[in-house]
C-alpha cells in the first residue's frame, strides 16, 4: 500500500502534467478523459455539462477552462460582494476568477494548489485577465497557508478527494473560516464498492476515482472538524459527465458527483 506522501507526489505529478500539456495547446479535459481534438471547445462543452453557464464562461482569460471538475461549486457557494474566498485546488484559476466577480473590488480571492506548474498557469492567467483581487499560493490542502479566521467562504472544485487525508482537510477548511463561514464543494464520493482491479492502479487515485469517500464516511469527517448543518447531495445526472472520463469502463456506477455544504457555527 502506498505512503500518504507517495499519492501525494503521484498527483502532483499527474496535475504538473496536464498543466503542461495544456500550456502546450493540448486538451487537458482530465487525467481520465478520452480528450480526442476538442481543445478548448470540449472543454467549454464539459464545463457547461457541469452546471456553469455561458455567461460564466464569457470573457475568461484564455486557458483559465481547462474542463478539470465535477460540478460547479458557485452555485452553491451564495457569494456576496466585499468577502474573502479561498479555493482548494485552484488549478487554472477559473473557479477563482468567477468568485473575483461575485466579491467584487472590496473582495478578495485566495487560490491553494500543490502544483507550481499549476500556479504558473493560473497567475499567468490572472494577469492577463487583469485581475487584480485575485492571488495564488502554494501550498497543501491539508496544511493551509491561510491565518486562522481569515476566510468567509471555501470552494473545491473535484479536489479533496485526491487528498489522502481528508479529515485534515476539514480540519484545515474549520480553522481558517470566520465563524459563520461555509463550506461549498463540488466533489465525487463513492456511489458502490470501488472494484479491486481499479485499486491496484494508481492512474485512478489521480482521476478521482479510487480516492472517493462515501457520503457517510464524508459527513463523519465533517461533522469531526466542527461543522454544522451539513448537507451532501449527490447529482444523479453527473453520471453522463463521469462515463465520459472513461469510456465503456462504467466508473459512472463507482462514484458520482456531489454538493457538499456546511457551515462553522457563528458562535
Amino acid at each position: 500500500m502506498k505512503t500518504r506522501n507517495e499519492i501525494r507526489q503521484e498527483v502532483r505529478e499527474n496535475y504538473a502534467s496536464v498543466a503542461q500539456r495544456t500550456a502546450a495547446g493540448d486538451c487537458g479535459c482530465g487525467p481520465s478523459s478520452c480528450c480526442g481534438d476538442g481543445g478548448a471547445e470540449l472543454s467549454e462543452d464539459l464545463a457547461l455539462e457541469m452546471g456553469y453557464t455561458r455567461e460564466d464562461l464569457a470573457g475568461m482569460p484564455e486557458g483559465a477552462n481547462m474542463g478539470l471538475g465535477c460540478g460547479n461549486p458557485q452555485a452553491i457557494a451564495s457569494l456576496r460582494p466585499g468577502q474573502t474566498v479561498l479555493d482548494l485546488g485552484s488549478g487554472g484559476g477559473f473557479d477563482c476568477f468567477l468568485a473575483a466577480r461575485k466579491v467584487g473590488e472590496e473582495g478578495r480571492v485566495i487560490g491553494v494548489d500543490m502544483t507550481p506548474e499549476m500556479l504558473s498557469k493560473a497567475r499567468a492567467n490572472a494577469e492577463r485577465g487583469r485581475l487584480d483581487n485575485v492571488e495564488f499560493r502554494l501550498g497543501e490542502i491539508e496544511r493551509l497557508p491561510l491565518a486562522d479566521g481569515s476566510v468567509d467562504v471555501i470552494l473545491s472544485n473535484c479536489v479533496i478527494n485526491l487528498s489522502p487525508d481528508k479529515p485534515a482537510v476539514f480540519r484545515e477548511a474549520y480553522r481558517v473560516l470566520r465563524p459563520g463561514g461555509r463550506l461549498a464543494v463540488s466533489d465525487v464520493v463513492a456511489a458502490g464498492e470501488i472494484p479491486a482491479e481499479l485499486l491496484e492502479k494508481a492512474e485512478y487515485y489521480s482521476a478521482c476515482i479510487t480516492g472517493a469517500a462515501s457520503v457517510d464516511d464524508l459527513e463523519s469527517m465533517i461533522a469531526e472538524a466542527g461543522f454544522v448543518e451539513i448537507r451532501i447531495r449527490p447529482r444523479e445526472e453527473s453520471r453522463e459527465l463521469i462515463r465520459r472520463w472513461s469510456p465503456g469502463r462504467n466508473l459512472e456506477d463507482v462514484v458520482i458527483s456531489a454538493s457538499i455544504e456546511a457551515l462553522k457555527s457563528a458562535g
